[in-house]
């Protein structure tokens, strides 16, 4: 016989695929009695999946509405890992479309409360441009944090949380200007994921935006209320994000003063790589990242226009010795 979870999940799919089924003809099929099938159409009830019962000579089991999906049995956390994974991978190639009408089917067969805690993470959530940079150092997030963020952003209900920066990641800013250890309170409006870190996009007491490394928060008490919503438009959220990365979040920061119009410099790099402000018609600042200053050193060169480098210093020294390197293997002498 059937453990009892595979045995749920056969009398789900056996009631999908008609309209009606008696208790004895789902006895047989499942091969248990009669009892067994009772009791196990009260655990799918618990679970939250409507079957509707007839009594009587016709009498039969037959799935209620909004159930006429494939059988899925998750727990609280496994709903919100599949919406996650399913959110995020609607940004990898040949599978957007795939995604979307899978996240959409998760949403309507799960019981209402699960839906109400995947929705608030779809709608709340952004996701950053794809880098062809793989994030293995990207931490854990509790699915639970994330449920509670993405239900305060659905409910508009303030946020409060401790930020804390580790010790070992110190290189790092606290966010956007935010300092450490310090109780916080936010009117939290979008989750954004890129290179595999999770952003809280909000706004502070003081009307000023930040963002937040998701696993730096500890989330206090709940606040129950509720603030009268300020939001940026839509898109806004993941540019901030990106900016905000761009000048605080990398272990090293570089800025290039390219000499040619922000619209070719856009078209040159890759939206993972930095943020390009405008200058002039001819020249533009490019803001820009990364875990060391050989990895900004490809950027930029690959990025076949003359710049000029703001800072810092350290990569100057680079491109220096880079720069008398690739002379050396041509052979130009080092003064020549």
């Amino acid at each position: 016989m059937l453990e009892t979870s595979q045995r749920l999940l056969a009398l789900l799919a056996l009631l999908q695929t008609r309209p009606a089924w008696t208790g004895s003809e789902l006895a047989v099929r499942l091969e248990v009695t009669t009892r067994t099938v009772r009791n196990d159409i009260d655990r799918l009830r618990e679970l939250g999946y409507p079957v509707d019962a007839t009594r009587g000579p016709a009498g039969h089991y037959r799935l209620g509405v909004g159930a006429k999906l494939p059988p899925l049995l998750l727990d609280d956390e496994e709903a919100v890992a599949v919406a996650v994974g399913l959110r995020t991978g609607a940004g990898v190639v040949g599978m957007g479309e795939s995604s979307v009408r899978a996240l959409t089917k998760l949403q309507q067969v799960l019981p209402h409360r699960l839906q109400r805690q995947v929705n608030a993470i779809n709608e709340a959530m952004d996701k950053g441009p794809d880098n062809t940079r793989s994030n293995v150092d990207a931490p854990e997030i509790d699915s639970a944090v994330l449920s509670t963020i993405a239900a305060c952003i659905r409910d508009e209900h303030y946020l409060r949380f401790e930020y804390v920066v580790p010790d070992g990641v110190s290189m790092y800013k606290a966010g956007s200007g935010v300092g450490r250890d310090l109780p916080i309170l936010v009117e939290p409006y979008r989750l954004v994921s890129w290179h595999g870190y999770w952003h809280l996009v909000a706004r502070d007491e003081e009307t000023v935006w930040h963002s937040y490394r998701v696993d730096w928060m500890s989330l206090r008490m709940a606040t129950g209320r509720r603030y009268q919503p300020r939001p940026m438009t839509d898109e806004a959220y993941t540019d901030f994000v990106l900016r905000d990365v761009a000048s605080t979040g990398w272990k090293v920061h570089a800025r290039i003063t390219v000499y040619a119009p922000a619209q070719e410099v856009v078209s040159r790099i890759h939206a993972a790589v930095g943020v390009v402000e405008s200058v002039d018609d001819n020249t533009s600042v490019l803001v820009t990242g990364a875990d060391s200053l050989e990895v900004i050193a490809v950027y930029i060169g690959m990025l076949g226009l003359d710049f000029h480098v703001d800072g810092p210093p350290a990569l100057v020294a680079h491109l220096r010795t880079v720069g008398e390197r690739y002379l050396k293997a041509i052979g130009v002498p080092k003064n020549g």
